[in-house]
């Protein structure tokens, strides 16, 4: 049986460090690049699978020689890639990563082959995603095959963690098939429709999303940690798990590294607070390290974080 399986992008990331962002119409020179393997759906994997998890992965890549380096990585962490494949005339997935000094990143993603991935490849998945403990999705792969991978784990009883990054409108029929809706400040202001700032806005944020059908929501709040919240929203009330100290190097893969090591807490039968506190030690220990894959924690890296 498998513990996870994670439905989504994979792209090749191209990274620029650079002293500062260039103001529109400006050009900052002496960046420093760097490529790095990506994708928010492959990072997720490759988190659970490196924390050892037992790791499916549906997605698409390109046929223009840069998507099977991507997945042969992929294989090499210990995820499964047998349900990945190679779209026709396409290019494979990329993303525009810009560092600053202080680690933080602003990213600008061409989806290429992610967005040939279809509903009905999820269909033809059904039986794997059926032996699945936890489904992981994320939104760079197309609205209505996220839509029906909810309906597909849905039918068979296998939980649904939907990271909603980046974020869209989706509809309340995919929200209530939720078990877990896992999203930053950002995404939870897109969804509640008023701004969410630091720990005490995401605490009421968390309760707040539940009322949109989610049976839990957990609020990432950057170096701060995580707020979460389950059940029915009348009399809950949500929980801040604060996040150790570390070292900012590049944030770029800490969201990701949170989301799968949730993930494989969550297969592995572990209640939300304590699935919630293993992936904010994650998400802490990835910011430590440059790149997305390459910085994602093993065991003994959050045994010492």
């Amino acid at each position: 049986m498998t513990d996870v399986f994670v439905m989504g992008s994979i792209n090749q990331d191209f990274v620029l460090k650079v002293g500062r962002r260039a103001r529109p119409g400006e050009t900052v020179t002496d960046a420093v690049l760097s490529t790095h393997n990506g994708g928010k759906g492959a990072n997720q994997a490759a988190a659970a699978a490196l924390l050892g998890a037992s790791v499916a992965f549906l997605g698409r890549v390109g046929d223009d020689g840069f998507g099977e380096p991507l997945v042969r990585a992929l294989w090499e962490k210990g995820v499964d890639t047998a349900l990945v494949r190679e779209a026709e005339d396409a290019s494979t997935g990329t993303a525009f990563i810009t560092v600053t000094a202080d680690g933080e990143n602003a990213i600008t993603v061409a989806p290429g082959a992610n967005r040939r991935l279809t509903p009905q490849d999820v269909s033809a998945a059904r039986e794997t995603i059926n032996e699945a403990s936890v489904l992981v999705v994320q939104m760079e792969i197309p609205r209505e095959t996220v839509r029906r991978a909810v309906e597909v784990a849905g039918e068979e009883g296998t939980r649904v963690v939907l990271n909603l990054a980046p974020p869209f409108e989706v509809p309340r029929a995919v929200l209530v098939g939720l078990d877990t809706l896992v999203v930053n400040e950002h995404e939870a202001a897109f969804l509640l429709g008023h701004p969410v700032e630091g720990v005490q806005g995401a605490l009421e944020a968390a309760t707040d999303l539940l009322a949109l059908g989610p049976r839990s929501a957990v609020v990432t709040v950057g170096a701060d940690g995580a707020v979460y919240a389950e059940g029915e929203t009348s009399g809950e009330s949500s929980e801040h798990v604060p996040a150790p100290r570390t070292e900012v190097v590049d944030t770029t893969g800490a969201g990701d590294a949170f989301v799968g090591a949730l993930a494989f807490r969550l297969a592995r039968g572990d209640a939300l607070k304590e699935a919630v506190s293993y992936a904010v030690r994650a998400g802490a220990a990835a910011v430590t390290r440059e790149g997305a894959q390459g910085a994602l924690p093993t065991p003994d890296v959050l045994e010492a974080t």
